[in-house]
Formats: structure tokens, C-alpha cells, sequence
């Protein structure tokens, strides 16, 4: 169930950042060739952008590629990082539930009174759905790594650091899965 939320997350993160950066080309070109812009294409791009950028936060925590300083945990007894790492990851859960909670209640707000966008008409209670979708999946993923590196003792792998090993490696194999080491104290 886990690898159909990785591929459904992963490819939903592709498709809304494609479909932003195609609908951004077809408003250029067109004010740019026919003098005119539609606030549609605007419109959707800023709500494909938005969805994007909060369901790839929620993918970002399931590999672990969120910013850390990570300097201080390393020097630190491999014990006493787990356990501060693991407190903050609570409070990184913690706060992520309560803006869940907060948005269904802005959600119930605009389904009590409805607001439409201006140009394509959708009602935002449905554009912030994206909301308590992607801060419940943030604490998930984060809760799901943390499982992996204290049950499990797999540490996710430093994502920019094994993108650029596939860039200086040649590699054009881009795998699904992110690649993960075995703790060992």
C-alpha cells in the first residue's frame, strides 16, 4: 500500500508541476504573440502550483529530504539523536494535525459560505482540500520514517547527495524507491 502512495504521490507531484509549467508557456506565448493573457490559465496555474508545492512537501518527509541541521545530531551519541530527532519529529506531527484540523474548519467555513474563483468559478472549499490532504500524509510520512530508522534501523539516504552521485556516475536510471543504509552504533 506504501508503493502505491509513493507512485501516487510522486507522479501527482509530476503532473501538477508539468501542468504549471505548460499552462505559465501557453500564457507567455500568447501575450507575447497575440497580446492578450486569459485569467483562467493564471488561475489554474497558481492552484496547480499550490498543490504541487504542499504534496510535495508530504513526499519530501516520506524521503526524508526535508532541511535539518544536521551537523549536532552526527556528533552526538547515536541514542541521544534518535531521541531528539524523535522529539521533534512529534512536534513536526503534532503541528502539521492541527493545521489538518484548522483547515477542515476554514473548509466547513466555505462550504457554509461558498467562495468561487474569480475566473474558473470552482469553489475553494474544494481548492483547499489540498490542505488537510497534505498536512494528514506529512504526518504520516513523517511518522513512517521515523518507524524505519527506530524499528526498522534503515536511515533514509541524503537525496541531493545521491542525485548527484547519479549525475557524476552518468547514471540516467532514475529508481522509485529512495535508496536507504543500515544503522549501526
Amino acid at each position: 500500500m506504501l508503493a502505491k502512495l509513493n507512485y501516487i504521490e510522486d507522479y501527482a507531484c509530476r503532473l501538477l508541476l508539468g501542468l504549471f509549467v505548460v499552462l505559465l508557456f501557453v500564457q507567455v506565448v500568447l501575450r507575447v504573440t497575440l497580446g492578450i493573457g486569459m485569467a483562467w490559465i493564471e488561475e489554474l496555474a497558481r492552484y496547480a502550483f499550490v498543490w504541487f508545492v504542499f504534496l510535495g512537501a508530504a513526499h519530501a518527509a516520506h524521503l526524508g529530504a526535508h532541511n535539518r541541521l544536521q551537523t549536532h545530531i552526527k556528533m552526538m551519541p547515536r541514542s541521544i539523536a534518535n531521541t531528539l530527532l524523535l522529539l521533534v519529529d512529534l512536534i513536526w506531527v503534532g503541528f502539521c494535525l492541527v493545521l489538518a484540523y484548522k483547515s477542515l474548519d476554514l473548509i466547513g467555513l466555505l462550504l457554509e459560505f461558498p467562495y468561487d474563483s474569480p475566473a474558473l468559478g470552482w469553489s475553494l472549499a474544494y481548492v483547499y482540500f489540498v490542505f488537510p490532504i497534505a498536512f494528514v500524509l506529512m504526518a504520516l510520512r513523517v511518522l513512517q520514517v521515523q518507524y524505519l530508522r527506530l524499528v526498522k534501523g534503515i536511515e533514509p539516504g541524503d537525496v541531493e547527495q545521491q542525485e548527484v552521485n547519479k549525475i557524476t556516475e552518468g547514471s540516467s536510471h532514475l529508481s522509485d524507491a529512495p535508496s536507504s543504509t543500515k544503522t549501526g552504533d
